[in-house]
């Protein structure tokens, strides 16, 4: 997984592309599923070329065992001239050193401590 998010701060397409399987499927927190190593590589060359740019892609807990992964992380972006930061996780099943199959969560509202009554 920290071979994909490097690719990503990379801004290279090829790196991402062979961080994952051949067969891969990468479903990312917003909706979209991608299937096939082809695939993710004409997704990360079109968001690069459309003006996407990852700032920041900060892993602040990981933990690997047995070909599983899971990663809570910090992502900042801009997309479409808009610059967001969110936290979120990865859980991610890995054959060898590539990712077979990778799912992100994105975390929807601010964080707080609760303290008796919600927001």
């Amino acid at each position: 997984m920290e071979r994909y998010v490097a690719a990503w701060i990379a801004h290279d397409p090829e790196q991402i592309a062979d961080a994952v399987t051949e067969d891969c499927t990468v479903t990312e927190c917003y909706g979209p599923v991608y299937h096939g190593r082809s695939r993710v590589r004409q997704w990360a060359d079109t968001w690069f070329r459309a003006g996407g740019v990852v700032h920041r892609w900060t892993i602040t807990d990981h933990f690997a065992a047995d070909g599983r992964e899971a990663a809570q992380w910090v992502f900042e972006c801009t997309w479409q001239d808009s610059r967001d930061s969110f936290e979120g996780c990865t859980i991610a099943a890995a054959s060898g050193d590539c990712i077979d199959s990778l799912r992100e969560y994105q975390t929807t509202a601010p964080l707080y401590d609760w303290k008796g009554t919600w927001r």
